[in-house]
């Protein structure tokens, strides 16, 4: 997308004053009128796939803090419940252990006229259980083997299918675990993991790119989002999947700010 293109997003187009705060970030006055506006197209789009039978399927990656939680819940936030849903397993039972490693995941797909997000997905054994070591290495080979093949089906069956990484800095993953100890809004949101998960935040890096590597693909590519900005992140996100459809009434084409929400070229 050009630098012309980008200068229609309101972030750009708009005094720079109205739009961003000294530190960088989004003022929260434009960014509520803006998420508003873009829910709006959420709701349009929502009936657009229950009136056309359609099936979407979003995963949502990152390491913890990255904004996964908020984001969805901004999309899901006016939608038909009945037809929208988050999606957010705990670890396998011992029976789900025994069984193919993407099963489990299955059962919550869309049917017609509904939207899933994945709160995290089958990626975990891409991520945290090669880092915790909750998996062997031959089942981690086996996973990127599966996968793409997985994804290809997934896709092949006429599914809307999207992959959002959220990327944050160590330093912003540090903030925010602070955070998280010392709101009592938010505390429920530390888990034993998250720190450990910080000390190991280069290893993440590590296994993102080998992920993106053999499971960004023509048909089912990464999108990685820079999600030091929460707001930002969020409004890119919806804008991004709003590009995708061509639903009823809708107000103008879509783009994302591809400062924020970037593409992963596949291998090969």
């Amino acid at each position: 997308m050009s630098n012309k293109d980008l200068n229609l997003l309101p972030e750009y187009s708009l005094p720079k004053d109205k739009v961003f705060k000294k530190n960088g970030k989004l003022k929260d006055k434009f960014y509520e009128k803006e998420l508003l506006k873009l829910q709006i197209e959420l709701v349009k789009l929502q009936t657009w796939l229950k009136n056309n039978n359609k099936r979407m399927l979003v995963l949502f990656e990152g390491v913890d803090t990255a904004g996964k939680d908020g984001t969805i819940k901004r999309i899901l936030e006016h939608l038909n419940p009945r037809f929208a849903k988050s999606v957010a397993l705990d670890k396998p039972s011992d029976r789900e252990k025994t069984q193919w490693y993407f099963q489990r995941y299955v059962p919550h797909f869309p049917a017609g006229g509904e939207m899933v997000l994945f709160n995290r997905s089958w990626y975990n054994r891409a991520g945290v259980e090669m880092v915790f070591g909750f998996c062997t290495k031959e089942e981690y080979l086996k996973f990127m083997r599966q996968c793409p093949r997985f994804e290809e089906l997934i896709v092949d069956e006429g599914i809307k299918f999207f992959k959002y990484y959220l990327d944050i800095s160590k330093e912003e993953q540090k903030k925010r675990l602070e955070s998280r100890e010392t709101d009592p809004l938010k505390k429920w949101k530390l888990s034993s993991l998250d720190w450990k998960s910080y000390e190991h935040y280069d290893d993440y890096q590590k296994l993102k790119e080998d992920m993106f590597a053999a499971t960004s693909t023509p048909y089912a590519p990464w999108m990685i989002v820079d999600a030091n900005d929460k707001k930002r992140a969020r409004i890119n996100v919806i804008r991004d999947i709003l590009s995708q459809f061509d639903y009823d009434n809708k107000a103008e084409e879509f783009f994302p700010d591809t400062k924020v929400v970037k593409f992963v070229s596949h291998i090969g």
